[in-house]
């Protein structure tokens, strides 16, 4: 009995120093309740770090996978702490909103996923897969796949392209890619989180997208890369601007963010001349804003919003990065997140000391 109590009481402590923020807060402040949405590209490293941030610390973080359209307009509309989005707001977006302050989470690439019959390896290059996505190349065996594939036998099949149905980063980021490969893409469908895509099926989420290519023979669309690593779902190496066939993997990822980053860390790694770079890789970003004290929120709300950011930011949680398939930050990108945190303000006044 007398163990049984006793492990009672441990159980109860531990949750006690949980629902109080643990050691990690040292008293400072009472543990918190976040909220963001948006992304889903980075779902599954979010999923992870923010089991980890209560562990440490204590505050827990609620976040819905809407797209990065959604998330930004819930930010707009100030009803959560942080929106997640795999595309730099615009400076129209940012002239429309309150002072906002971009903070990369982690590296990532989005996949050129495919459901193919026997086929294991396919090899695709950037106008290639602008023609698939306009409607231009229909047939799996269409003579340019099958130039840049000798070696597979591609079916005598039609292709069906699969596309996001929301406002969606992942959508930015592919379609920013194909603005600077194909002329043709840029002048008729442009860059953007939604686009009107002429033909194939649509899907929510890079979950609904993965799903339907996996139950799909013949189709294949762009999804963030964990996706397809989830789903067992097979996926394309594409030609980079060196004219290299890339694999999208963490060196790859990591050698398209070799170039220069601005303070602001707005910017697109999408088509990198580094040598082994993977050509659609991106960051991803959390974005709050640079004044905190909005919508009656507490100063130890904000307080906690900015420990979730400096936990991402930590070696800690870029090692996470790691283990779910993403790619960590450089450098010089945490450097930047970190000088950013330091803006943001409660009333005026700095939270970051």
């Amino acid at each position: 009995m007398k163990k049984i109590f006793k492990l009672a009481m441990t159980m109860i402590a531990a949750v006690a120093m949980v629902s109080c923020g643990g050691n990690a807060t040292n008293g400072v402040r009472e543990a918190q309740e976040l909220s963001g949405a948006g992304a889903t590209f980075p779902l599954p490293f979010y999923n992870v770090v923010f089991e980890k941030f209560a562990e440490v610390n204590g505050d827990v973080v609620a976040y819905g996978g809407i797209g990065s359209g959604g998330g930004v307009r819930n930010l707009r509309d100030k009803i959560v702490d942080f929106a997640g989005s795999d595309a730099f707001l615009s400076d129209k977006e940012m002239a429309e909103m309150a002072s906002v302050v971009h903070i990369p989470t982690c590296m990532g690439a989005v996949v050129l996923a495919y459901n193919l019959d026997g086929v294991k390896e396919l090899k695709l290059s950037g106008e290639i897969i602008a023609d698939i996505f306009a409607g231009n190349i229909k047939m799996w065996n269409d003579e340019r796949l099958a130039a840049l594939n000798p070696n597979v036998k591609l079916p005598n099949e039609s292709i069906i392209p699969v596309f996001r149905s929301d406002g969606s980063g992942t959508t930015f980021v592919f379609t920013d890619y194909l603005t600077k490969v194909s002329p043709m893409w840029k002048e008729k469908f442009g860059a953007g989180k939604s686009v009107n895509f002429p033909s194939g099926q649509a899907a929510k989420g890079n979950p609904g997208v993965a799903g339907i290519i996996k139950q799909t023979k013949n189709s294949i669309g762009y999804v963030g890369s964990e996706y397809a690593f989830a789903q067992k779902i097979p996926y394309a190496k594409i030609q980079n601007q060196r004219g290299e066939i890339v694999e999208p993997n963490a060196t790859s990822i990591s050698a398209a963010a070799s170039g220069t980053i601005p303070a602001d860390t707005r910017c697109s790694i999408t088509n990198s001349d580094a040598a082994g770079a993977y050509p659609i890789s991106t960051f991803t970003w959390m974005i709050v804003y640079k004044e905190q004290n909005y919508s009656d929120r507490s100063k130890e709300q904000a307080a906690a919003t900015l420990d979730l950011l400096k936990y991402i930011l930590s070696d800690e949680a870029q090692d996470i990065a790691s283990e779910v398939h993403y790619a960590p930050l450089p450098a010089k990108a945490k450097e930047l997140g970190m000088t950013n945190l330091k803006t943001v303000t409660f009333d005026g006044v700095a939270i970051l000391q």
